[in-house]
């Protein structure tokens, strides 16, 4: 999968990371891909609701040791 932008928000607590990655988005053009690294265990279960409620698709999301990895198409 190719990522146009990647932003890491480690160490940020809700709602920054959701804060930082609607502003990623809204620099990139529709169809392109964002990858959000995050440490907030809540990012989960937030970035689900933030792409219902903007209609970006979330691709994906996983966890590796500490981090919380998100990936989101731009509508």
């Amino acid at each position: 999968m190719q990522i146009d932008k990647e932003i890491d928000t480690r160490g940020l607590n809700c709602p920054l990371p959701i804060l930082k990655a609607k502003k990623a988005l809204s620099e990139l053009q529709s169809g392109q891909v964002l990858k959000v690294v995050s440490t907030d265990s809540g990012s989960i279960r937030d970035f689900q609701a933030f792409a219902k409620q903007t209609g970006n698709e979330l691709l994906e999301q996983q966890t590796v040791e500490k981090d919380y990895i998100h990936v989101l198409r731009r509508r």
